[in-house]
């Protein structure tokens, strides 16, 4: 029961994962008219790279892994709670790198279709 904590910081994690596709750019000049219509394009895109939430899940698992064993070898921790800190631990890593990366997916789409993204 103690655990239970766990199963909504797990949901933030990954529902931070994509926020980077959301990414609302800083433009030197005035938007152009097409500029609405390619955000939304370019931050689908960036929506869309799935490898990024495998990673995600592949980084809480390592992590997983390695709080159990750390846990373990601990005399004052146990393994569950171990794996839990450490899964926790390394989705957030791997969400933060998602979401970077989904950020610069947007700013480079964009680029590529000609806007001046600055940031």
């Amino acid at each position: 029961m103690k655990y239970l904590i766990t199963l909504p910081a797990l949901l933030a994690i990954a529902a931070c994962a994509d926020s980077g596709a959301n990414r609302q750019p800083i433009l030197d000049g005035p938007p152009t008219a097409a500029f609405q219509s390619d955000l939304s394009a370019c931050q689908a895109l960036a929506r869309n790279q799935k490898q990024f939430d495998q990673e995600t899940l592949g980084a809480a698992v390592l992590g997983a892994g390695a709080g159990a064993i750390l846990g373990d070898i601990d005399d004052d921790s146990d393994a569950l709670g171990g794996a839990i800190f450490g899964a926790l631990a390394g989705g957030a890593a791997g969400a933060v790198n998602a979401s970077e990366r989904r950020e610069a997916i947007v700013v480079e789409c964009l680029r590529g279709r000609g806007h001046r993204v600055v940031g």
